[in-house]
């Protein structure tokens, strides 16, 4: 389909091949500037233009956002001042398109008449969109994380001197697949500066979210960005909205903001709430650093997401260790205090690369090293790593695959709602069928190979027989979407974690659901079984791991301690060892018997999104939204090799089960078979 670039067209969407448009009659534009072909309309920017859902062929057809600007009122105010705006976003996005959780400038360039910005797709739903679907405001737990997580990025436009001054629901999206949020629309956004901060100026911003001296002066503060994230706290935590308040009785809302509560917050989130919505900006906060000092008083391990965010090591006693640990220790602790203030990437880089030599060192002086009477674990190296194919059908992102366990066979689930079965020998797809229940987030095969089970947006469970592809039954009980599921080993239970929060146990064979789990407090993302079928394992967005005892279904330990959100949990086929991935780009090993951490892999640069143990144990994968796919020796923890895999966010990995090939998905719409040689 083309789609006409009229911002008036009523019918925009034409049939390949058409030259003009068969709706209003205008010339059709296959790609703009040669390079960007526009997909379907996003919105419409009110009789200014509109934004469209694009792909970059010079990106391997990447999707990516173009903002039109096309006023009809030629030579007005309101055009003079739209296009000023316009520029400026752009600006804006060019200097701070940097940090991973505001979108990208990719080119801003004048066509017909018209000016363009071309810029990240970020997919995901904003918070506003979020809050309707649940229909449920968000609870104390879940405002903190998202104050935690928006936090550091004020920090940082904030250091650069910008105000973004529109900060609201609309504004803030959620990426779908690790929950990480991104700040979009910088068209508001204005340098501060000394004469901004003199002079009045023309009032930009959402009544309800934009504080007195914004609407009433036109001047923005780091103050009044805080008054938004305020405003955009309390329309979550209540389901009222601010714009509807300030409509019926102005600012007087703030000062009683706490009688729209349904359940009354914790001490130190309502002291944060109500200095945010201070109708004074001499009462209200003053910085970001003045929020986080009073939101972590309490809980100082829940570090806030930053492009600077570093692992930590585990704790070890000092008397056993060389004396090159105490000089990395010291280097780590001044990282995580360097995080909560926030360096620069270059200083991040730098810093990566000391605590890469310094790793080096100590593996090399480490005890198991130098002791004759230790055996050194075994090096894996491989001669050469052949990618052998990569399958297209999806149309758009594979969010997951699973291998039969006869290795034969590659199920793979996507945001199009479709399963696709493949032959991981040939690479041609078998069959594809549709589950009509829109996103299909995970997909796995039971250990008999006799059926496959999806877990999808709508809070369904699917269950399908894998030989005809014909749907047994769908099984319902979760009240938010399902993206992670195990079978045990002896196909008989099946196991679902899901965004409400909790994991339910079923009878496969009849669909009969046996028990739900609750502890966690926020989205349960990841579920692992042992190969004994005795133990469960869970990681969450509440940045916890919970062990099971599966059969009795109570919870044996918990294992914290991450500053991050855990987004994907694996158990090697031994059982002993526990393997997660989490939002802070390293992965982590734990006892599973005992639930202490064994050691920490770091290497990704972003959020590791999924993991997978080779049938004999040696190798860990890991998936990344850095676009890689890094191997581990698990005995060493030393980093194997890295594949430079997809051209967006890896994420699925899988093993066959000789070990010897390696399936990954991604949200390039891509699936990738690796054949690893010794």
């Amino acid at each position: 389909m083309i789609c006409c670039l009229n911002p008036d067209c009523p019918n925009p969407l034409n049939p390949n091949g058409k030259k003009f448009c068969q709706s209003c009659g205008t010339p059709l534009v296959s790609l703009l500037r040669n390079r960007f072909r526009v997909i379907r309309v996003l919105s419409d920017e009110g009789g200014f233009g509109r934004t469209y859902l694009s792909e970059d062929i010079d990106k391997l057809n990447e999707r990516c956002v173009v903002k039109q600007l096309a006023p009809k009122f030629q030579g007005t105010w309101s055009q003079k001042k739209a296009m000023e705006l316009f520029a400026q976003e752009a600006q804006r996005l060019q200097e701070l398109g940097e940090h991973p959780q505001i979108p990208t400038l990719l080119a801003y360039f004048e066509q017909d008449g018209c000016l363009y910005l071309v810029q990240q797709f970020v997919n995901g739903d904003n918070l506003l969109k979020e809050l309707q679907q649940r229909k449920k405001p968000y609870n104390s737990r879940e405002i903190q994380s998202i104050l935690l997580d928006l936090l550091p990025v004020l920090k940082f436009i904030h250091d650069r001197n910008v105000i973004h001054r529109d900060i609201k629901p609309e504004n803030i999206i959620r990426h779908k697949n690790d929950g990480r949020l991104s700040l979009i629309d910088f068209g508001s956004s204005k340098q501060f500066t000394a004469k901004v901060q003199n002079k009045s100026g023309t009032s930009i911003g959402s009544h309800g979210y934009s504080p007195l001296e914004q609407i009433r002066d036109g001047k923005a503060f780091a103050a009044s960005d805080l008054f938004g994230l305020g405003a955009t706290c309390f329309h979550l935590l209540t389901g009222t909205s601010p714009f509807q308040l300030w409509m019926e009785c102005g600012y007087a809302w703030v000062s009683n903001w706490r009688q729209y509560l349904r359940t009354p917050l914790n001490a130190e989130l309502d002291l944060v709430i109500d200095k945010l919505l201070k109708k004074d900006i001499q009462q209200r906060y003053q910085s970001v650093d003045e929020v986080l000092k009073d939101l972590m008083q309490k809980q100082p391990l829940a570090l806030p997401p930053a492009r600077n965010s570093t692992a930590t090591i585990p704790l070890t006693k000092a008397s056993k260790l060389p004396k090159i640990y105490g000089l990395l220790r010291t280097v780590i602790l001044v990282s995580a205090f360097v995080m909560l203030f926030g360096f620069s990437e270059s200083w991040y880089k730098h810093f990566r690369q000391i605590q890469t030599s310094l790793s080096s060192r100590l593996i090399q002086n480490s005890p198991r090293t130098n002791n004759p009477l230790v055996s050194p674990a075994p090096k894996i190296t491989f001669g050469r790593v052949s990618l052998v194919n990569s399958l297209q059908g999806h149309e758009n992102s594979v969010l997951s695959i699973t291998i039969s366990p006869d290795g034969k066979t590659i199920a793979s689930s996507g945001d199009d709602g479709k399963i696709k079965l493949w032959n991981l020998a040939t690479g041609k797809q078998i069959s594809s069928f549709n589950t009509y229940s829109g996103q299909v987030n995970v997909v796995i095969i039971s250990p008999n190979g006799k059926t496959l089970v999806t877990g999808n947006d709508d809070s369904s469970i699917k269950i399908w027989n894998l030989a005809t592809g014909r749907q047994i039954r769908t099984l319902t009980g979760h009240s938010d979407s399902v993206h992670t599921l195990a079978i045990s080993p002896d196909s008989q239970t099946l196991i679902s974690g899901s965004d409400d929060n909790t994991i339910k146990i079923w009878d496969l064979a009849t669909g009969e659901q046996i028990k739900t789990l609750t502890g966690h407090t926020f989205w349960v993302r990841s579920v692992a079984i042992s190969p004994d079928g005795v133990i469960l394992a869970s990681g969450s967005f509440d940045k916890t791991i919970k062990i099971w005892n599966l059969a009795k279904g109570y919870s044996i330990r918990t294992l914290a301690g991450n500053s991050q959100t855990i987004t994907n949990v694996a158990i090697s086929p031994d059982g002993k060892t526990l393997a997660s991935g989490s939002r802070d780009r390293t992965i982590r090993l734990w006892n599973i018997t005992t639930g202490r951490q064994i050691r920490t892999f770091v290497g990704h640069e972003n959020t590791v999104t999924s993991l997978a143990f080779s049938a004999d144990g040696q190798i860990l994968a890991s998936g990344s939204r850095d676009r890689t796919i890094k191997l581990w020796n698990i005995a060493t923890g030393e980093e194997i090799l890295t594949l430079p895999a997809h051209t967006n966010t890896v994420t699925s990995v899988a093993f066959t089960p000789d070990s010897k090939t390696l399936v990954s998905s991604s949200d390039d719409n891509t699936i990738k078979i690796w054949r690893l040689f010794d």
